[in-house]
């Protein structure tokens, strides 16, 4: 199957009659990327699974009108982005744990998942990752897992490539003190 690309897919979505085509083919390219972007902040893959959904809903609502000023992929994540954020306040509300609560809840879903297949050095990372403030946990994520350029990520996260750089250095820090143990 070819790849097309982001403005190819734009302009067959455009075009009613390749509609469907033109958004499986969207979903079909970042599907995967956005499921794990999802799913570190979640842990629980059928929470991702279900968040990944309706990021591709409101896209799918929104897409008629993407006026193309950022890239598709961009759009994308931050919808998915939005969507986290959204689940994981709400979670934190119904709820009503603090977030340290959350935090351990996600912590002890990680150990016992069955989708888990990491050594205890990546544990010890995803738990680590977890302590980390959320708009920290994020940046670390797009740019160690997704190896996002900070570019991308200001445009995602609407924030100057200046503050995602220090977020990212704080969060390194903050992970490297946690899996030593200081």
């Amino acid at each position: 199957m070819q790849e097309h690309s982001d403005s190819e897919l734009i302009s067959l979505f455009r075009d009613p009659d390749r509609k469907n085509y033109a958004f499986n083919m969207i979903v079909r390219k970042y599907q995967e990327r956005l499921y794990w972007h999802i799913r570190k902040m979640v842990v629980v893959h059928d929470d991702a699974d279900d968040l990944l959904q309706n990021s591709f809903m409101k896209a799918w609502k929104g897409l008629e009108n993407f006026r193309e000023e950022s890239q598709l992929y961009t759009w994308l994540y931050r919808i998915a982005t939005n969507e986290t954020l959204s689940f994981l306040k709400e979670k934190k509300r119904i709820y009503f744990l603090p977030v340290a609560d959350v935090e351990n809840e996600l912590s002890s879903k990680l150990e016992g998942d069955e989708y888990f297949d990491g050594d205890d050095l990546q544990l010890k990372l995803q738990k680590a990752i977890l302590l980390l403030p959320k708009k920290q946990r994020i940046v670390f994520n797009m740019r160690y897992f997704d190896e996002m350029k900070y570019e991308d990520m200001a445009g995602i996260l609407d924030t100057s490539v200046g503050a995602l750089k220090a977020s990212y250095h704080h969060a390194a820090k903050k992970i490297e003190n946690i899996i030593r143990g200081d």
